[in-house]
């Protein structure tokens, strides 16, 4: 090896060498890209898994399911999760235009998560009372976490699908600092659930 060629891999070696020592360093000074900040919603079934959602339901039957946040912010963050009821023609939330639902919130639950935690609680519901004519269903209470709510929701038989539908819809909002208040986060779940099970009732 010529020596050029020796001095060419001595500075090379010392290159790295000073770069792996001042990387410490070099990470307080440079500031590199973040990924992208956001927050997280979910639903899982009974088992805590991605399945087994409840859908055919009638009144008087208890449900449980589990809902999931979590924090991809940067930095802590003060959280609410609402829980609505409404039949299927209500509008869902505009993820893009940042509005949501419509619905009066039923149960809250508000937490304070740091970068990088999750929450995930139990959610039992169940309809209390409904009521049911040849073509409507009018589902009057329902309760959230053994807190009884008046809805008030009526729905037109589906003819197509075979069904009243309602759905049981959860939103995640965040507490705007900068605006002193707290705003829906575009991010929300829903459950489709079906009250066809007192068909009989009608």
């Amino acid at each position: 090896m010529k020596l050029a060629d020796c001095k060419l891999v001595f500075v090379a070696v010392g290159l790295i060498g000073v770069l792996l020592i001042s990387a410490p360093v070099l990470g307080t000074l440079v500031r590199f890209p973040d990924g992208e900040a956001f927050s997280e919603l979910y639903l899982l079934g009974p088992e805590r898994m991605a399945e087994n959602f409840p859908f055919n339901i009638a009144t008087g039957q208890n449900f449980s399911v589990y809902v999931g946040a979590g924090n991809h912010m940067g930095s802590p963050a003060y959280y609410a999760i609402y829980v609505k009821f409404g039949g299927s023609g209500e509008p869902l939330p505009n993820a893009t235009g940042g509005v949501p639902s419509p619905l009066e919130p039923l149960f809250e639950y508000r937490f304070v998560l740091e970068d990088g935690d999750t929450f995930e609680r139990p959610l039992s519901f169940s309809v209390v009372d409904a009521s049911f004519s040849e073509n409507q269903s009018m589902v009057k209470t329902v309760e959230v976490k053994g807190v009884s709510f008046d809805v008030d929701a009526p729905v037109a038989w589906d003819a197509e699908q075979q069904g009243w539908y309602y759905r049981l819809l959860v939103e995640l909002w965040i507490y705007n600092a900068q605006h002193h208040k707290i705003e829906f986060t575009d991010r929300f779940v829903y459950l489709q659930l079906n009250m066809t099970g007192n068909k009989s009732a009608a």
